[in-house]
C-alpha cells in the first residue's frame, strides 16, 4: 500500500526519489517523505501530509545529496501527519528508516527494550527504527549487527530500507511478506517497492525473497539470509516502458484505461491463441486442473469479482466445480477442502497480502495453485506453481478496470483449454477467439457514447448520496462490481443486488428519485424478472437506469450494448458502470484517480 525509493551514489538522488514517489502516487498514501545525504554536505529529512506536490513545496537547494531513501505512507499506525510520516529516525537522529508492512509486535518491543525512550509519532516503524538505534548505541553493535538483531526480533510484515547518517555509502534493505526490488543503475543502485518507480532509471532489477538481508553500495549489491549466508542471484529484465505509466492527454489514467480494454483483449487473444485460433495454455496447468475435483478461487475486492463473474464459464467448460473465497476470511479460516483441489489466485498486483496468506497455507498442504496477474515477477506470480499473466500493461488508477476484464478473458482461456483436452461439447461450441473478438468491438462501440452516459449521469446520479446496481445471474456478479466502481471513486454509498433479493428487506430503502441501475444481458426470461424488479422499485419512487444487450433492449433503455456470448457478457456489461463511476466521479471535482482512503496494492492484512 506505501511506496519506497531509494537511491545509493548518485548526485541526483533528490530529483530521482521524487519522480519515484510520484510514479507510486497511484498505490494510495496520505503522506510522504525523503531523507537525502552525502559525505561532504548536511543531510536533510523533509516530510508533508497529502500530496507528493506538498513535499516538493518544502525542498530547497541544500536538499541534495548522493544517497536517500522517500517514502508515501498510508496510515495503518496513527492518523496522518508529520510525525507519523516516514521517513523515521532514531532519538540521536543518526538512523533513518523506511517501511512497509504491519509489526505486529511492536508493543512487545516498545515494552521489553524501548520503555524509557520518547517518540514522536504512533507508527510501528518509529518503534523499529528506535530498536535499531538500542543496538547499535547502547551495546556497540555496528549498523548492520544492530539490524541484524532488530530482524531477529521484529514479526511480521516489512520492506525496510535503513540508512545510517553517518555513512551515506551504504544502504540496508530487508523483506518479509511486503514487495521489494533492487533497481541495477550505471554506477549507482536503487531499492523500490514497485519497478515502476524507478523504470525511469533503469530496466535492470533484482528480487529480493522473505528474510533475506541486503547491503547495497552504488557498485555492489550483496544478499544474504539472516544467518549471514550469501545469496547469488541473477537480475531481470522489467518489461515496462516509461510511455506506459503517462496519461497522454486524459485527463485521468481512469479513463485512459478504460479505453485500452479493447487493445487488451486483442492483446490477450495473440498471448493465448495462435493464428489458426487454437488455444495455447501451458500444458501442465490443464493437467493440473483435470486432475482436480474442485477449483477453488482466492481473491480480494474487484478480482474477487473477476472470480465469480468467471465461475460460470469455468464450470461450463471444465466441468469442474467453482468454489469462490474471500482471501481475507481464508486466511484465517481454511474450510474442508475437496480432496484434489486447484487453487486459482487472482490479483492486479500479484502483492495481495491477504491472497498470499493462503497462498503460504496452500503450498504448505502441497496443493497446486495458479496466480492470474498483471504484474509478472510479483510475490504471488513468484510463489504459485503457475502463473498466467494478463499483460494489460500498467494500472495505475486506484479503480481497477481493464485489470478486472482482462482477469475474466484470460480465465477463458484457461477454461477452454481445460474444455478442450477434456473433450467437452460446450468447449467445443466456443469459438473464444470469434468471442473475445466480439467483446472488443462491444466495448469499442460503447466507449462511443461517453456524452450520452455523462448526461445520464449529471441528470440521475449528480446529486445522488446512495443508489443501489441489480441484475440476475452474470448480472449480478457485474452489479457487484459496478457498485464497488462507483462507491470507491464517487463516495456514492452503493450496494449490489440479485435482483430478485431487493424485496426480501432491502427495498425499504428505495425512496423518491433514488437510482436503480439495473443490468440485464440476453437471457430472456431472465430479463422479463429482471424488469419486473425494475418496476417494483419505481413503484416506490426510484428512479430506474438500465444497461440492457440489445436482443432484449427496448426503445425506453438507458444504455443499448452489443449482445456478446453470455460466457464473456460481464466484460462489455461493465463498461457502461465504469464509464458511470468515471462521470459521477468527475462531475463532482473528485480527484478519479486517487480516491480517498483507498490504495491500489494492498500489501497489509
Amino acid at each position: 500500500m506505501c511506496g519506497i525509493v531509494g537511491v545509493i551514489g548518485n548526485p541526483n538522488t533528490t530529483d530521482i526519489l521524487i519522480q519515484g514517489l510520484e510514479k507510486l502516487e497511484y498505490r494510495g498514501y496520505d503522506s510522504a517523505g525523503l531523507f537525502v545525504n552525502s559525505i561532504d554536505a548536511p543531510a536533510s529529512l523533509i516530510k508533508a501530509v497529502g500530496r507528493i506536490a506538498n513535499l516538493k513545496d518544502k525542498l530547497t537547494d541544500a536538499t541534495q545529496g548522493t544517497a536517500g531513501v522517500g517514502h508515501t505512507r498510508w496510515a495503518t499506525h496513527g492518523k496522518p501527519s508529520e510525525d507519523n510520516s516516514h521517513p523515521h529516525t532514531s532519538a540521536s537522529g543518526r538512523f533513518v528508516l523506511v517501511h512497509n508492512g504491519v509489526i505486529e509486535n511492536f508493543k512487545e518491543i516498545k515494552e521489553e527494550y524501548l520503555v524509557n525512550n520518547i517518540f514522536k509519532g504512533q507508527t510501528d516503524t518509529e518503534i523499529a527504527v528506535h530498536l535499531i538505534a538500542k543496538f547499535a548505541e547502547e551495546e556497540g553493535m555496528n549498523t548492520l549487527s544492530a539490524f541484524k538483531k532488530a530482524l531477529s526480533i521484529i514479526k511480521g510484515s516489512y520492506a525496510f530500507a535503513l540508512m545510517d547518517a553517518e555513512n551515506a555509502e551504504i544502504m540496508y534493505v530487508a523483506k518479509n511478506k511486503s514487495p521489494l526490488l533492487i533497481g541495477l543503475g550505471e554506477g549507482y543502485n536503487m531499492v523500490c517497492s514497485d519497478a515502476m518507480a524507478m523504470i525511469r532509471e533503469t530496466n535492470q532489477f533484482m528480487e529480493i525473497y522473505d528474510k533475506e538481508l541486503v547491503v547495497l553500495t552504488k557498485d555492489s549489491v550483496q544478499i544474504t539470509d539472516y544467518q549471514g549466508n550469501v545469496i547469488e542471484r541473477e537480475s531481470y529484465t522489467a518489461e515496462l516502458d516509461e510511455s506506459d505509466t503517462g496519461k497522454g492527454t486524459y485527463p485521468f489514467y481512469m479513463l485512459k484505461e478504460i479505453d485500452e480494454q479493447p487493445a487488451v483483449m486483442r492483446k490477450l487473444i495473440s498471448t493465448y491463441a495462435d493464428e489458426s485460433g487454437n488455444i495455447k495454455v501451458d500444458a501442465d496447468i490443464i493437467k493440473a486442473v483435470q486432475e482436480s475435483d474442485r477449483i477453488y478461487i482466492i481473491a480480494a475486492g474487484t478480482s474477487l469479482h473477476a472470480g465469480f463473474a468467471s465461475k460460470q464459464m469455468l464450470e461450463a467448460l471444465t466441468d469442474t466445480p467453482v468454489e469462490l473465497g474471500v482471501a481475507s476470511e481464508w486466511g484465517y479460516g481454511m474450510p474442508l477442502l475437496s480432496k484434489k483441489p486447484f487453487f486459482i489466485f487472482i490479483s492486479q498486483s500479484g502483492e495481495t497480502a491477504d491472497s498470499r496468506q493462503v497462498l503460504v497455507q496452500v503450498n504448505k498442504m502441497g496443493h497446486p495453485s495458479l496466480t492470474v496477474t498483471n504484474v509478472p515477477g510479483s510475490t504471488l506470480f513468484r510463489e504459485a506453481t503457475y502463473t498466467m499473466l494478463i499483460g494489460a500493461g500498467p494500472e495505475i488508477s486506484v479503480a481497477s478496470t481493464k485489470a478486472y476484464t482482462g482477469q475474466i478473458a484470460t480465465l477463458s482461456f484457461l477454461a477452454k483449454a481445460v474444455g478442450d483436452a477434456n473433450g467437452s461439447e460446450n468447449a467445443k461450441n466456443f469459438d473464444l477467439v470469434k468471442e473475445l473478438s466480439l467483446v472488443a468491438q462491444s466495448i469499442e462501440a460503447t466507449l462511443t457514447k461517453k456524452d450520452e452516459i455523462a448526461e445520464i449521469v449529471e441528470k440521475l446520479l449528480l446529486k445522488a448520496h446512495n443508489a443501489f446496481y441489480i441484475g440476475r445471474k452474470q448480472d449480478y456478479y457485474v452489479a457487484m462490481e459496478a457498485s464497488l466502481k462507483l462507491k470507491e471513486i464517487s463516495y456514492i454509498q452503493c450496494e449490489g443486488f440479485a435482483a430478485g433479493e431487493l424485496k426480501h428487506g432491502t427495498i425499504s430503502l428505495i425512496e423518491e428519485g433514488t437510482p436503480v441501475l439495473a443490468l440485464i444481458s440476453a437471457d430472456k426470461e431472465v430479463a422479463l424478472h429482471t424488469r419486473g424488479n425494475i418496476m417494483e422499485t419505481t413503484a416506490r419512487g426510484a428512479s430506474a437506469i438500465t444497461i440492457v444487450e440489445e436482443d432484449v433492449a427496448n426503445e425506453d433503455d438507458n444504455i443499448i450494448i452489443n449482445t456478446v456470448h453470455s460466457y464473456l457478457s460481464a466484460i462489455s456489461m461493465v463498461i457502461p458502470a465504469q464509464l458511470i463511476a468515471y462521470f459521477a466521479s468527475m462531475q463532482r471535482g473528485l480527484d478519479v484517480d486517487k480516491p480517498r482512503n483507498l490504495a491500489k496494492s494492498v500489501t497489509v492484512e
